[in-house]
């Protein structure tokens, strides 16, 4: 045990870096990995041989757009706020947030829920299950996010076209 907490000692350098935090994520994650693929087995569901071309699409956009909306927007800013301090505006009706660093866990679990990019593996993981158990909610929900995400650049690129307009 304490050979783990000098590699943890030296990997850290000083930082603040909640590795067994860390830790109880990765370990949460697999543990709903191997929940939902025994659920499967049981259930006799299979996988596909194949994930069509529009499926990947959809899954794309929609967890790029579920991801950013759980990490950023400010009305999902409660879920985030046990975990986190408000610290200013950030992109269009988005919030920047820094992490709370009370403890190893709740530092980790800031950490995920404001980071984007490290939700798009449990919010895809999520559609790909969901493409098990219940394809066509995962394909309206996915789709309505991937939507929405388009709906997004088309706001952007509106707002830029008036702005450049406007001289």
């Amino acid at each position: 045990m304490d050979e783990l907490k000098q590699e943890a000692h030296a990997y850290r350098g000083g930082a603040d870096r909640p590795l067994g935090g860390y830790l109880v994520v990765m370990a949460v994650y697999a543990l709903l990995v191997a929940l939902a693929a025994t659920a499967a087995a049981l259930t006799g569901r299979r996988l596909p041989r194949r994930v069509p071309v529009q499926d990947l699409a959809i899954l794309a956009l929609g967890t790029h757009k579920l991801s950013r909306t759980v990490s950023k927007d400010a009305v999902t800013s409660p879920l985030r706020a046990p975990f986190t301090r408000y610290r200013d505006t950030g992109g269009p009706a988005e919030v920047m947030e820094e992490v709370r660093k009370p403890s190893g866990l709740r530092h980790s679990v800031g950490e995920l829920l404001t980071c984007p990019f490290c939700l798009d593996l449990w919010m895809v993981t999520a559609f790909t299950t969901g493409l098990v158990f219940a394809p066509r909610v995962t394909r309206l929900v996915a789709g309505t996010f991937a939507s929405l995400a388009g709906a997004d650049f088309l706001q952007l690129a509106y707002a830029r076209a008036q702005k450049a307009a406007e001289g």
